[in-house]
């Protein structure tokens, strides 16, 4: 398993970190996991999944 901090999460969905944060407000994006008092990531498999449904979606 893999954690993707923010950055990463950005660079890899082309979304800013408040679209990220406003899709998860919504149940729209996977929740991060706390790694620390001020830190979080995202599991990469669940962040690509998403991704993925999206590609799903457009090709339906």
């Amino acid at each position: 398993m893999r954690v993707m901090k923010l950055n990463e999460v950005i660079n890899t969905t082309g979304l800013s970190r408040s679209s990220i944060y406003a899709y998860m407000s919504n149940g729209n994006f996977p929740k991060p996991i706390q790694l620390g008092p001020r830190a979080v990531g995202w599991i990469e498999v669940e962040v690509r999944e998403w991704l993925q449904e999206k590609l799903n979606a457009r090709n339906c």
